[in-house]
């Protein structure tokens, strides 16, 4: 990662923004070809073997991406909602899960207060600055039912916030992302890294699985 530093200001955040989302824009195709053979089942289930009551679950996809997992979640039959700030990709989710897709961007969310049984963010909130990201925590806490379960997969660092190219990112590590959660409201479930069956030094990505304490 090259860093340009740490944002300072609500102008700052709007950049973050707009050249994260424009370089997806940029890049959709390219990217939905480079992920479609992704294999995050492990995530998948992670997230719901921890969701209490009977299936189907309403699940948020939040960062779905061009609808991978959006498409795998409803072949599994349960109630799949995308979330995406990249136009290129909502469009691209909605034709390939045929699931709906809400187009907001991360640092502005508008969602419905209780409504999911879980919300799947995979490889998508590692983008929300570290100083908003209580924010954003707080807020998808507020949209999940009483008792749901949030997964997130973030690739791991020391905390590293910067730029990497046209993309913002934060490179959380374990404790520091356990703080952040756990204050907005979250119990811890579970955690690993992935790929699993690699050494951890092979291992770039931390998956956690949490649940809202209200």
């Amino acid at each position: 990662m090259t860093s340009d530093g740490k944002i300072s200001g609500s102008s700052d955040v709007t950049e973050v923004a707009r050249r994260t989302l424009a370089h997806y824009e940029r890049n959709a195709e390219s990217f939905r070809q480079a992920t479609q053979s992704h294999d995050v089942r492990q995530n998948i289930a992670a997230m719901l073997r921890h969701i209490e009551g009977k299936s189907p679950f309403t699940i948020l996809d939040f960062g779905c991406g061009p609808g991978r997992d959006l498409k795998a979640l409803a072949g599994l039959g349960h109630v799949a909602v995308g979330l995406e700030g990249a136009s290129r990709f909502v469009a691209m989710a909605r034709e390939h899960s045929g699931c709906e897709v809400l187009h907001q961007d991360f640092l502005a969310l508008d969602l419905p207060a209780g409504r999911f049984d879980g919300i799947f963010a995979n490889a998508s909130l590692f983008h929300v600055p570290g100083r908003e990201l209580p924010r954003v925590l707080r807020e998808l806490r507020a949209a999940l039912k009483p008792r749901g379960v949030l997964f997130s997969s973030n690739p791991r660092g020391t905390n590293e916030e910067g730029w990497n190219e046209e993309r913002y990112g934060v490179w959380w590590d374990l404790e520091t992302w356990r703080r952040h959660a756990m204050a907005a409201g979250f119990i811890e479930l579970e955690h690993y890294y992935r790929p699993e069956g690699l050494p951890r030094e092979r291992q770039p990505w931390l998956a956690s699985v949490w649940r809202s304490a209200g």
